[in-house]
């Protein structure tokens, strides 16, 4: 074993001076503190699953961009399907982007509860409509997507 001197010349075990120059072992959990931080990580992974598998479940709006049509430099064409329960008022909003990614058009789409003249409802009992919607654009537009959906507030 090698040996150091303190200052009192008294010789030093090794292990002893490397502990004063670099800090004494790191103590370890516990058994018991181990099992409770593996219980604690696996309640908080089933509640965030809980959580996320309701929250997509209780989502009453879905949309699925279909395809779209540049007509020219000032007008596109959005074809769309939008899902929501029977008898519910949706709100869409649809946008057009240039090849930067840039939005070009945007609107604002209401979806009344009872199928429009210009949708097509389909034999899901309601659920799902399909529409096309123009959108005016400032540019020539290499897409267009649904942005996003919801149901308007006191919508039913």
């Amino acid at each position: 074993m090698v040996t150091t001197e303190d200052k009192s010349g008294t010789p030093l075990p090794a292990d002893i001076s490397l502990a004063n120059r670099y800090g004494g072992p790191k103590r370890t959990l516990s058994r018991k503190a181990k099992r409770g931080a593996a219980i604690a990580a696996l309640a908080a992974g089933i509640g965030f699953l809980a959580w996320v598998s309701t929250s997509s479940a209780m989502s009453s709006v879905t949309f699925k961009d279909v395809g779209y049509r540049t007509v020219d430099a000032t007008q596109t064409e959005l074809d769309f399907q939008v899902s929501r329960d029977p008898g519910t008022a949706v709100k869409c909003a649809v946008k057009a982007l240039d090849s930067k990614f840039a939005i070009v058009g945007w609107k604002v789409v209401d979806i009344p509860s009872a199928p429009a003249a210009g949708g097509a409802e389909s034999p899901d009992g309601g659920r799902t409509v399909a529409l096309r919607e123009v959108l005016r654009t400032e540019s020539q537009s290499v897409s267009a997507v649904v942005d996003s959906c919801w149901v308007p507030d006191g919508a039913k």
